[in-house]
């Protein structure tokens, strides 16, 4: 099978038919499929790194822009159910944290191939309720301070008041799908998870990512980095290492 066959819209860089095992990358409130771009870079050869795009940003932006997890977790699963070929692995942070976790159950539910491990960071489990976040009334200059508050965004573009307000309603989705979020109680996952927590992150602690260890039947692993809501990118490097070690019983996994 060629790429040309198996690219979709919401695998933009390709589902890396010829590594080993692939990694599915699934994105931030706000962010879309380049904020995992480098890290091919970071992995070794034989993990396919396959960042997500949600509809509404980078090549996508002419799409409407998903305010609820399940509707983006029905589209999404087919295509990975057809394109992405076992072994595979789901990577999600934050938002993306909450995605991987619903559409691993969506797979489930039409009958897909389930990944061997799902790596989670800068979200709380989801049966831990989330705050609201009151993005829709504050002006451009006080979601400006948010957003720094928070870390992570470029300070180039939170000096750029137009480049705020471009980013606004897809922010604004983006949270209403981590925060609108309302968790039923389904069977525990029978495939590892592991956690990464930014000891410093105000929204999503090292508790409550510990507390994932209730979503799986299976190992659970929790790592805490130095940071906040941010640290896996700031540890980017340490948590490429702990990815790799964690697949590496994969790694001569038939290639087609």
């Amino acid at each position: 099978m060629t790429e040309r066959l198996v690219r979709s819209p919401w695998l933009p860089f390709g589902s890396k038919q010829d590594a080993s095992v692939r990694l599915l990358c699934l994105p931030h409130a706000g962010a879309g499929a380049t904020v995992y771009r480098t890290w091919a870079s970071g992995l070794p050869g034989w993990i396919g790194a396959c960042p997500v795009q949600p509809p509404g940003r980078e090549k996508r932006r002419s799409e409407p822009i998903l305010t609820a997890v399940r509707p983006l977790v029905e589209s999404l699963a087919p295509d990975v159910a057809a394109l992405v070929r076992p072994p595979y692995a789901i990577f999600g942070h934050s938002t993306g944290a909450l995605c991987s976790f619903e559409l691993i159950h969506e797979l489930r539910r039409i009958g897909g191939p389930l990944p061997v491990h799902l790596f989670v960071a800068g979200r709380r489990a989801p049966q831990i309720p989330m705050d609201r976040t009151p993005l829709e009334g504050l002006s451009i200059e006080e979601l400006t301070v948010t957003l720094r508050n928070m870390g992570g965004t470029p300070e180039e573009i939170l000096a750029d008041r137009d480049m705020v307000g471009l980013i606004r309603p897809m922010l604004i989705a983006d949270f209403s799908v981590n925060e609108s979020y309302s968790y039923t109680q389904v069977p525990a996952l029978d495939l590892p998870i592991t956690a990464f927590a930014g000891a410093s992150d105000p929204g999503a602690n090292v508790s409550q990512l510990a507390a994932w260890k209730e979503q799986t039947s299976a190992r659970f692993h929790l790592h805490t980095l130095g940071g906040g809501h941010f640290a896996v990118f700031d540890h980017a490097s340490d948590v490429l290492a702990v990815i790799a070690e964690s697949l590496r019983p994969y790694e001569g996994a038939q290639r087609c």
